[in-house]
């Protein structure tokens, strides 16, 4: 059975990308982008919004000469999952291993991560929240960044109450912390 993992790297402050839209200060180090790697390499499928498939997309035709070990790395890893992307408006899919559903259905994903021999990861703070709301994701690792940027968008929903359990934690050369958590029961 696989387990439904959210990461993010966000400012210290909590956001994902700043009241603009930039998110250039989350750039990881190749440190920190080794590590994620590590985490990323028990993922079989990703799970994505429309606008992170967008960004993310960009591992699939980039050009690696030249590029440091960990980016490399990362693309390999990225073009070797297979993507399911939540979206009303695309029409097909633009990268490789990648279908398209117009609706999130927690039922749907719940079956996933029953049948799935490898763990599945949720990207962007929109589609994560309904994974959250549905109490389906059971690893939270949150890369906090040495930066203070006041406001845009939140890694985590509002209105929801987690009890979280800690598993790990690092500091990194540049600064970065991670945190990893797995969800804990909760009365509420």
């Amino acid at each position: 059975m696989g387990r439904l993992i959210y990461s993010a790297i966000t400012s210290l402050d909590g956001y994902v990308e700043d009241a603009e839209g930039h998110f250039d200060w989350a750039a990881p180090d190749e440190e920190v982008h080794a590590f994620v790697n590590d985490q990323e390499r028990r993922v079989g499928i990703n799970l994505y919004g429309r606008r992170m498939f967008e960004v993310m997309s960009w591992w699939e035709n980039v050009d690696l000469e030249g590029e440091p070990a960990a980016i490399r790395d990362y693309a390999e890893i990225w073009r070797a999952a297979d993507k399911i992307v939540y979206s009303r408006t695309l029409d097909k899919a633009s990268t490789a291993r990648t279908r398209i559903e117009r609706d999130f259905d927690s039922n749907a994903v719940r079956g996933l991560k029953e049948t799935s021999p490898r763990d599945l990861s949720i990207g962007g703070p929109e589609l994560a929240a309904s994974a959250i709301k549905a109490g389906l994701v059971d690893e939270y690792h949150v890369f906090l960044t040495p930066v203070v940027v006041g406001g845009g968008k939140h890694w985590l929903p509002p209105d929801v109450f987690l009890k979280l359990e800690l598993t790990d934690q690092h500091r990194f050369g540049n600064g970065v912390v991670h945190l990893g958590f797995r969800a804990a029961p909760t009365d509420r």
